[in-house]
């Protein structure tokens, strides 16, 4: 297999940017994560990929619950501070202002959009991400935008 080629267009896949948050006990985690896509009408399914020796993946497994936050297309900055390890102080994860979602887990206050989730399965796929699956239980489109992708932003993830 051509490894330049397949990265290449593994790359091409189109992917958006989230950030997810997840929270069990007072141990919270946050990550800028691309692969993301909803599965089902009813229930209102989505998954996520996260990488299994993440902070996130070890509070959202633990909790059961987790938020994803649609980013708009001019927030890489806000993106750019989930790629860093998770800190909590003063109402504040990795610097952006949250509360406690309807789940427990947190919510950013500066974001246009939300889904909070319950997992519902977590398959190992013998990578070194995890599928979730996740109901959405609560959403909140604050404002609509044109969401940030993966092609829109200065990083690469894939391949």
């Amino acid at each position: 297999m051509d490894v330049v080629a397949t990265r290449t267009v593994l790359r091409m896949l189109s992917n958006g940017v989230y950030v997810l948050t997840a929270r069990s006990s007072d141990r919270y985690g946050a990550a800028t994560v691309t692969w993301i896509s909803q599965i089902s009408f009813k229930p209102q399914l989505i998954m996520a990929a996260v990488r299994r020796d993440s902070n996130v993946f070890k509070c959202l497994s633990e909790s059961l619950a987790a938020t994803v936050h649609v980013l708009a297309f001019n927030q890489t900055h806000l993106g750019q501070k989930f790629f860093a390890p998770t800190t909590i102080g003063a109402g504040e994860i990795n610097g952006e202002l949250f509360d406690d979602g309807l789940t427990g887990a947190p919510v950013l206050r500066n974001v246009p959009a939300y889904v909070e989730c319950y997992v519902r399965h977590i398959v190992e796929t013998g990578g070194d991400h995890a599928l979730t699956v996740m109901e959405v239980v609560h959403a909140e489109c604050r404002e609509r935008v044109k969401p940030l992708t993966i092609a829109d932003s200065p990083w690469q993830y894939g391949g």
